[in-house]
C-alpha cells in the first residue's frame, strides 16, 4: 500500500510570503487523514510547521502519520525551508514517540497550574516591589540577550534569534513599565534586591513571561518565592491560574515548577531539515 499526501487546496501566499497548504493523506487515494503545513509566523520562510497531522483511528498504529510526516518534510524542503517544528499535546504519548523517532528534538514546553482563590505567603523577610525606571534599562537589555540565547543554543540561527528577541519584546512591553497589561516586580529579601519577574496575561490565565533570581542570590529559595510572588499577584488579579514557557534542558527550573505543583501541556519540538 502506498502513502501518499494530496493536496485539498492550492498553495496559499500571504502578502508578506508565508505559504500555507492542507493535505489528505491517503492510502491507495482513500482518505485516511489530514496534515496541514505552513511557515512559521515568527521565523519566516525558512521554517515550516506541521500544524495538523491526524490519521483517522482505523488507520492508527499502521505507519501512516510516519509517511504523512516525512512527506511534509519533503514539501517543507520544496519550500526552500531549512527547519521544521511541531507542537504535541502532554497526553499524546504515542505523537511524541513518533516525533522523536523522526528526530526531533524537544526545544520548549508550555505548563500551567490551577490557582485557588487564596493567594500564596512569601516567606519572611521577602516581599514584591514595582521596578524603577533606573533598573528597567539594565533589566531589558539582559532578558533580550539571554532570551535570544535561549534560541541560538536550541539551533535557531543568531540572526533569527535577535530578530525574534527585539520583536517580541517590542510588542510585550512598548510602553517599558508602563505597557499595558505586564507587571514587572522586583522580589527583595531583607530589603537587598534578589530576584526579578514579569508577568502578563495570555487567554484570560497570568503568563510568567522571565523570572529570574539574581546570580549572586541563587540557592537560597529565592526562585520559588519569585514563583509565589507571581501566584500571588495572578490571585489577585483574578486570573484562574499561571501558565508559563520553559526550555529543555533547564532542569533547575523543571524541578522548581513540578514540585510547586505545574504541570506539561505542551512539547514543542524541532527538526533540521538537511
Amino acid at each position: 500500500m502506498t502513502t501518499t499526501l494530496r493536496p485539498t487546496e492550492p498553495l496559499q501566499r500571504a502578502a508578506d510570503g508565508a505559504l500555507s497548504r492542507h493535505y489528505t493523506v491517503c492510502v491507495n487515494s482513500r482518505p485516511v487523514g489530514a496534515v496541514h503545513l505552513a511557515t512559521h509566523a515568527h521565523f519566516g520562510s525558512s521554517v515550516a510547521q506541521i500544524r495538523e497531522l491526524a490519521i483517522e483511528e482505523p488507520d492508527r498504529g499502521r505507519g501512516r502519520a510516519t509517511v504523512a510526516a516525512l512527506a511534509a518534510e519533503e514539501v517543507a524542503r520544496g519550500w526552500g525551508c531549512e527547519r521544521i517544528e511541531a507542537s504535541v499535546p502532554a497526553g499524546a504519548a504515542a505523537a511524541l514517540r513518533l516525533a522523536t523517532a523522526l528526530g526531533y528534538v524537544v526545544r520548549n514546553r508550555a505548563m500551567e497550574k490551577w490557582l485557588g482563590g487564596t493567594p500564596p505567603e512569601l516567606p519572611a523577610g521577602s516581599r514584591g516591589r514595582p521596578m524603577t525606571e533606573a533598573e528597567y534599562g539594565p533589566w531589558v537589555e539582559q532578558v533580550k540577550e539571554a532570551y535570544a540565547q535561549e534560541w541560538i543554543t536550541r539551533g535557531v540561527p543568531e540572526a533569527e534569534a535577535r530578530a525574534k528577541s527585539e520583536r517580541d519584546h517590542a510588542t510585550l512591553l512598548p510602553d517599558g513599565l508602563s505597557s499595558e497589561g505586564m507587571d514587572i516586580l522586583v522580589l527583595e529579601h531583607e530589603g537587598t534586591p534578589v530576584g526579578t519577574l514579569q508577568l502578563g496575561s495570555s487567554e484570560g490565565w497570568a503568563f510568567v513571561y522571565d523570572v529570574e533570581a539574581d546570580e549572586r542570590h541563587r540557592g537560597r529559595g529565592h526562585g520559588r518565592s519569585l514563583m509565589l510572588l507571581a501566584e500571588a499577584q495572578a490571585v489577585a488579579a483574578g486570573r484562574p491560574g499561571i501558565r508559563l514557557n520553559v526550555f529543555a534542558d533547564n532542569a533547575p527550573a523543571e524541578r522548581l515548577y513540578a514540585s510547586l505543583g505545574y504541570e506539561t501541556t505542551t512539547y514543542h519540538l524541532y527538526k533540521d531539515l538537511l
